[in-house]
């Protein structure tokens, strides 16, 4: 691709520290790199969203039936809004510009919602204008996919107030990973919608054509996972692996948050499904301890088979080594079922992070010389 012009993005900077405040404007980059349009008036959203969150109740949620096929969101056409907001860590106006300018190069047009740019602490402004900014985007019938513009953490402090009737009646792709667990697990319990797990706004490479191939491969299955093209993954041999074939809805994400809602009205379903878990940053011991979790509240008992994507692992302190490696881990807990599991698939907090579909029907096949993920729409 050629250079192309620079988005007339107005750029907040604000001190560490400081306390966001709620006159940072919206902007949609359209097809024609204008600024086209403010977006709702932010004082009476934020006085709603405000009573929200003092309210302490905390809604009771439906939860779907393992064996009811997911809702599909319709797939993006050219022209189609992406919304992009940040429930979780901030992130600046800079930041964002790889990506908006790549995805609006795809076709799609892009606003950006007010928490672009703000700042509370390590959160994307707080939690009463995350929620704001969230329920806009769910609640706006023109915004056809949100992408969450970070990981880091803050979507457990809002998901219980963000209001979900609009969302169900008019289903839309929410794009993320990592903290973005929090939504994929609470999105596919309770109202059964897909979603896809994939790279978020800060993995963007500032500079396209300077990317290498694995960074291009993993943006591009996003663009295709929009776009509705089928897609299959390849993970290397690993002699580690249990071999077999699963076919069911894959679910899943990275393991800590997945833990943290255990019990919770985000807790996932894992009967008859594919599961699939990544981390980063955790000692074998935390790893050993979350996979017992999932054992003990009964994920790893019934699934169709188990994917084992990227963990980085911490090394253990001097004189507390652990004594288990990461597969020893994992087939401890699993050796007495028969399903097939796969190492080292390429999901994650690392460069080969590719796009999966939470919600949707997939087919696993792992074999000694290779293991193979497909979606089957």
């Amino acid at each position: 691709m050629g250079e192309r012009e620079t988005l007339p993005v107005a750029v907040v900077r604000r001190p560490l520290g400081h306390r966001s405040t709620n006159n940072n404007p919206s902007f949609e980059i359209a097809n024609n790199l204008n600024y086209l349009r403010s977006m709702m008036n932010r004082k009476n959203f934020l006085s709603s969203a405000g009573a929200l969150i003092a309210s302490s109740a905390i809604p009771s949620f439906a939860t779907t039936d393992e064996s009811t096929p997911a809702i599909i969101p319709a797939y993006l056409r050219k022209g189609d809004l992406i919304g992009i907001t940040s429930p979780a860590g901030y992130i600046t106006h800079e930041e964002i510009l790889p990506a908006a300018r790549l995805m609006e190069s795809w076709g799609y047009r892009i606003r950006l919602g007010k928490t672009i740019g703000m700042r509370d602490g390590t959160f994307g402004g707080t939690d009463t204008e995350r929620l704001a900014d969230m329920q806009q985007m769910l609640n706006d019938k023109e915004i056809k996919a949100i992408m969450c513009a970070r990981g880091g953490y803050g979507s457990i402090r809002i998901i219980d107030n963000l209001q979900w009737n609009r969302f169900r009646e008019h289903p839309k792709w929410i794009i993320g990973f990592s903290d973005i667990t929090v939504l994929h697990s609470h999105i596919l319990r309770n109202f059964g919608i897909a979603s896809i797990h994939s790279k978020m706004c800060n993995s963007f490479p500032e500079v396209w054509e300077k990317a290498d191939p694995v960074q291009k491969e993993t943006i591009e299955s996003i663009r295709r996972a929009l776009a509705g093209e089928k897609v299959q993954y390849t993970a290397a041999a690993n002699p580690q692996n249990r071999n077999g074939t699963a076919t069911g809805i894959l679910t899943g994400g990275n393991l800590k948050t997945l833990e943290t809602l255990a019990g919770s009205a985000s807790d996932i379903h894992t009967q008859n499904r594919i599961l699939f878990v990544e981390d980063t940053g955790e000692y074998l011991y935390s790893i050993d301890r979350m996979f017992w979790n999932l054992a003990r509240t009964g994920k790893l008992g019934h699934l169709a088979g188990l994917i084992i994507g990227g963990f980085k692992i911490k090394q253990d302190d001097p004189g507390e080594e652990f004594g288990k490696n990461l597969q020893e881990i994992v087939l401890e807990k699993v050796k007495k079922y028969k399903y097939p599991v796969c190492f080292d698939f390429p999901v994650g907090h690392q460069r080969d992070n590719f796009a999966l579909k939470c919600g949707v029907q997939h087919k696993l096949i792992v074999q000694t010389g290779a293991s193979t993920l497909t979606d089957r729409l």
